[in-house]
């Protein structure tokens, strides 16, 4: 215990990885006790300097400061039991080890800040994507709902797919889910927009077609002032699907700005919600209520609802075949969203090779019996 207790103040909290010391203290006894039984003209103090470098490779600064410490000591032994430290050749050894000692907790250290840093980076992301994009709840009246948000950027937790939901005037649960076109910080920021106008009109009372006019005028307007005239401003857009799932009717109504069409699966078979003529995407114009027609679906007491963004529809495997959805979900036979959503986000990764082109979001719905 008293060992642990050393190390743990040398290099932080003790880790199973820290059994790893062992290594590179088997290399300094090693090779000391080697190079002290061997003649003077063998020299195998120059292998030390391997000890604070695999230390490094597992443990923080601090044991790997220890580490290189107890190789230049060990160094100092063999130089002194083989003639004296006054010598050129143990002095150069020594200083060498020490300069390389040095450095190497020196790039320990600054590589610990760095992934320091980028924690606290991740972990602000995380926070913005729960503040941006609320997690669904898994329950809402008759309803049970899971989602998933899979970000096509490498250490990213937000892009530019979105969805939220809101009580609707009625017995309903009004859902957006939508897809920005772009990646990046441009991306977020339109996403952002579209969600607190979503989000704030669940206060107004707005009829279907009202609120998609005003998400379209929200996207559209945000982009005229802030983009001005340059020409990706003027090529952004948003599709975006806006739906109420009635409580106490058995159907769903939805308008659809070109959004790729939702799912709904039903004993064993899945169909195609698709309407008749789908909107614009938002942000192409600024809209009226009358540009929106509603389409009403039927949606029964066990029939499971998927949303999705284009995402999953693009993703490709490696030999550039699209992901087939349609089969895949008619396949599965899931009744349960939860299941079907951690299902499918699975299998969207394995079939990518883990790596996807796009964002993606996904939610699943289901009415209780």
């Amino acid at each position: 215990m008293g060992v642990r207790r050393v190390l743990t103040r040398l290099g932080g909290s003790w880790r199973p990885s820290h059994g790893l010391l062992a290594v590179p203290l088997a290399i300094i006894v090693g090779v000391t006790v080697i190079d002290i039984n061997t003649p003077p003209t063998i020299h195998l103090g120059p292998f030390l300097v391997a000890a604070p470098a695999i230390t490094a490779s597992f443990a923080g600064p601090g044991l790997t400061g220890a580490v290189g410490a107890l190789a230049v000591a060990a160094q100092v032994v063999i130089g002194y039991l083989h003639g004296g430290l006054m010598t050129p050749n143990h002095q150069a050894q020594i200083a060498a080890l020490l300069l390389i000692s040095i450095l190497v907790t020196v790039f320990r250290y600054l590589r610990d800040r760095r992934e320091h840093r980028l924690d606290q980076v991740q972990s602000v992301a995380y926070a913005a994507q729960h503040v941006l994009m609320r997690p669904l709840p898994e329950r809402i009246g008759p309803l049970r709902i899971a989602s998933a948000y899979i970000a096509a950027e490498a250490e990213a937790q937000i892009g530019g797919d979105l969805y939220a939901a809101v009580p609707a005037p009625g017995a309903a649960t009004r859902l957006v889910i939508g897809d920005v076109r772009g990646k990046g910080l441009s991306a977020i920021g339109e996403a952002a927009v579209l969600i607190g106008a979503f989000q704030g009109s669940a206060y107004r009372n707005l009829s279907l077609p009202g609120i998609v006019a005003h998400l379209g005028n929200s996207v559209y307007w945000n982009m005229a002032h802030l983009g001005g005239d340059a020409p990706e401003t003027a090529e952004s857009f948003v599709t975006a699907l806006v739906m109420d799932v009635h409580h106490d009717v058995p159907s769903v109504s939805m308008v659809n700005c070109g959004h790729p069409p939702p799912l709904v699966l039903r004993e064993g078979g899945v169909h195609a919600l698709e309407v008749r003529e789908p909107a614009l995407p938002l942000g192409l114009e600024a809209p009226s209520e009358n540009d929106y027609e509603v389409e009403t679906f039927g949606f029964a007491s066990g029939d499971v609802l998927l949303l999705y963004t284009d995402g999953v529809v693009e993703t490709r495997a490696p030999d550039g075949t699209f992901y087939p959805l349609v089969d895949r979900v008619a396949s599965w036979h899931e009744t349960d969203p939860r299941f079907l959503v951690r299902r499918l986000h699975d299998d969207l990764l394995r079939y990518a090779g883990g790596n996807l082109g796009d964002d993606v979001a996904m939610i699943g719905i289901v009415r209780a019996p």
